[in-house]
């Protein structure tokens, strides 16, 4: 998108358009060479491949997957695989870019990929899900790779997945290449402290912000929509830090508790339920825009894209939003709540230590040498609390808002780069 096409977007904008209006911004403010922004508006590759799969019933299905590589100037591509009914090209070329710059303001040697397949695996049985995903690995196998683009998990996925197409591409070059992917399990080259790495990042940058506010989280009043990977991880780690979580939600609704819901009991019904919080006893059950509306210090929207937008955004009462999913608030919500002053985490800050610990185990894997969970703990924690600070610092001194200070971090760091590197040929 031009620097001229930045007026007030639509109700609805796409997520690729979105992201190219946050670049936008993010170039007016660092003032950079418009030839530089266009080559940052646009993926650097974008690859479609067919993924015939046998299924159990004898027939043969046609599936199309996806990989978007973004830019690669500061390293390899990096970003997850996520399968997904609104899997969609636009989609994943809006959440590469955004990988981007979140291992940009991170510091971490890494450009932005995202990938897919428009499937819900739910209605797939383990066998095809492996085939399917070996297939995807096998057409996939020269655009990825250790130093050329390494998946993770991500909606949909799991360690299982990882660790079918790592053995897919190392059958392929005949040797072990356990840095082909990050978030595989630890007996293949995992790393310790990665099943908590996102939630432990939200955390992490909630803390930091409550701090500079003078607040512990041992006062905080916070509700989570989503109990996912990510929400479950970052509930169960403030649960644990003394914040009081009053909300949480999953697809079969929101439940509340006034004083404070009990996160290990909410847990173990969990995996007792296969992953359904659907009638738990000990809360009450509220509706999803309810939950977005209740009175908190903290609301942390972990579930999809697009969940704060403007007809809601006046709901909202808390006072900080931290971003654990991707793009949870829409341009025009984002612009309503920083009218309002709430305070937002962006998602290429606040969910960024998921893509930490990912490097962590990919330096692991290189290396061969493999660490405890302490030292990955305080690794990420370190890279976490530098990216905050540099943040809040940068958005403190500018009068901005912290997702502006953001992206003019993340943006800036590639820009210098590419500028450095200069154009081939």
């Amino acid at each position: 998108m031009p620097l001229t096409q930045l007026a007030p977007s639509p109700a609805y904008i796409c997520p690729h358009d979105r992201a190219c209006t946050y670049l936008g911004q993010a170039a007016l403010a660092l003032d950079m060479d418009p030839n530089i922004l266009r080559i940052l508006e646009q993926p650097r590759k974008v690859v479609t491949v067919s993924i015939p799969v046998l299924l159990d019933n004898g027939e043969v299905q046609v599936l199309a997957g996806h990989r978007v590589q973004h830019c690669d100037v500061l390293g390899p591509y990096k970003g997850g695989t996520r399968y997904h009914p609104a899997v969609t090209l636009q989609e994943l070329s809006a959440l590469a870019m955004l990988m981007t710059w979140k291992c940009a303001l991170v510091g971490i040697p890494y450009g932005g990929a995202k990938g897919g397949i428009a499937i819900d695996p739910r209605l797939y049985s383990v066998r095809e899900l492996e085939r399917i995903t070996r297939r995807y690995t096998s057409e996939l196998i020269k655009d990825i790779g250790p130093a050329i683009d390494i998946p993770a998990p991500d909606i949909g996925t799991s360690s299982q997945e990882m660790a079918w197409m790592m053995d897919t591409y190392s059958m392929n070059v005949g040797h072990a290449v356990p840095g082909v992917v990050t978030g595989k399990p630890i007996s293949i080259g995992g790393s310790k402290g990665r099943a908590m790495a996102t939630g432990r990042g939200v955390m992490i940058t909630v803390r930091e912000a409550l701090a500079e506010r003078g607040q512990t989280l041992s006062q905080t009043r916070i509700a989570i929509q989503g109990f996912g990977k990510v929400g479950a991880a970052a509930a169960a780690l403030l649960h644990e830090a003394g914040a009081k979580i009053i909300a949480v939600s999953d697809v079969s609704g929101a439940f509340f508790a006034e004083n404070g819901l009990d996160i290990p009991a909410l847990e173990g019904y969990a995996r007792e339920n296969k992953g359904s919080l659907a009638g738990f006893p000990d809360a009450e059950l509220i509706t999803n825009g309810e939950l977005l509306a209740l009175p908190c210090d903290v609301l942390i929207p972990a579930a999809l894209e697009d969940q704060i937008t403007e007809e809601n955004a006046d709901q909202v009462q808390a006072q900080i939003v931290a971003e654990a999913a991707n793009a949870p608030v829409t341009l025009m919500g984002d612009r309503l709540l920083e009218a309002r002053g709430v305070t937002v985490l962006p998602d290429i800050l606040a969910n960024a230590g998921g893509v930490v610990v990912s490097y962590l185990e990919w330096v692991q894997g290189q290396s061969y040498v493999f660490w405890d969970e302490e030292r990955v703990n305080r690794e990420m924690e370190g890279l976490m609390v530098q990216a905050y600070q540099r943040v809040s610092e940068l958005a403190q001194n500018r009068q901005i808002p912290l997702r502006q200070a953001a992206y003019m971090l993340g943006v800036g760091r590639v820009a210098e780069a590419l500028g450095d590197r200069g154009l081939y040929p």
